[in-house]
């Protein structure tokens, strides 16, 4: 009975307690992950922004075109 009741101290004291190196609140949450997101989102764009300066190729589907057209469905009418 001695040895069940020195397993089970044994075990509940490891399992109690924190394990590692404390962490910053300002790392963990969602307001960091937005952060980085934005800042990848953003390095994208200005990458994108870049190879499209870039090339100055015209699209061939509108070289046939007079005038571009509007959008099959306008924004913001009935």
């Amino acid at each position: 009975m001695k040895h069940l009741a020195l397993i089970v101290t044994a075990g509940l004291m490891s399992s109690c307690g924190v394990v590692g190196a404390p962490v910053a609140p300002e790392t963990v949450g969602v307001t960091p992950t937005i952060e980085s997101q934005k800042r990848q989102h953003e390095a994208q764009t200005a990458q994108q922004r870049e190879t499209a300066a870039k090339s100055e190729e015209p699209d061939p589907a509108l070289l046939d075109q007079d005038e571009l057209l509007p959008p099959l469905r306008p924004v913001g009418t009935r």
